[in-house]
C-alpha cells in the first residue's frame, strides 16, 4: 500500500474554507508561501526556470467523500471525479500556480487555493503539450455559458 510522504506545507491568507474564492470565475490571485522540509531542500534544484508548478497537496480537513454531489456553480449534481470537490475517497487536491521566487526552502507564489497548513505532497513543474482549443470543459462549459446568458452584458 502507498504511504505518501509530506514534503511540506503551505502558508496561506485561507484560515477557513469559505474564504477561499470558488465557483464560475472565481479567481485565484491569493499569494502564499510553499514551504518545503530542509531534507527535501535539493529536489528543489532548478525549480526556478519555471513559472508555473502544479503542487500536489491534501485536503486534511475533508471527513468522508460522496460519489456524486452539487458543485457550487450547478444545480445538476455530478460525480466527484467530474469536481473540485474535497470529499473524495482520497482527499487530494491538485493546484496549479504561478511561482514568483525562491527563497531557499520556501516557494513564493501565486494563485494559492489551500487553507493555512495544508500539506504538501509533491510538486511538478507545469508542462502542456495539449492546444487550448482541443481542451473539452465538460458541464462546467455548460454552467458558463448559462450563467453567460443570466448576466447582463456590461
Amino acid at each position: 500500500m502507498f504511504k505518501p510522504q509530506l514534503i511540506g506545507s503551505v502558508r496561506s491568507p485561507y484560515r477557513d474554507t469559505a474564504s477561499i474564492p470558488r465557483g464560475l470565475g472565481a479567481k485565484h490571485a491569493a499569494e502564499g508561501v510553499l514551504e518545503i522540509l530542509p531534507e527535501f531542500e535539493s529536489g528543489l534544484t532548478d525549480i526556478e526556470g519555471f513559472s508555473h508548478l502544479f503542487v500536489i497537496w491534501v485536503f486534511d480537513q475533508a471527513t468522508g467523500f460522496e460519489l456524486i454531489g452539487k458543485a457550487p456553480t450547478d444545480d445538476r449534481p455530478h460525480g466527484v471525479f467530474a469536481t473540485r470537490s474535497p470529499r473524495r475517497p482520497n482527499p487530494i487536491g491538485l493546484t496549479v500556480v504561478e511561482l514568483l521566487r525562491r527563497d531557499g526552502c520556501a516557494l513564493h507564489v501565486r494563485g494559492v487555493d489551500m487553507l493555512d497548513g495544508t500539506p504538501i505532497l509533491d510538486i511538478k513543474p507545469y508542462l502542456s503539450s495539449i492546444p487550448m482549443d482541443a481542451l473539452r470543459r465538460g458541464w462546467l462549459a455548460e454552467a458558463e455559458a448559462a450563467k453567460t446568458q443570466v448576466e447582463p452584458n456590461s
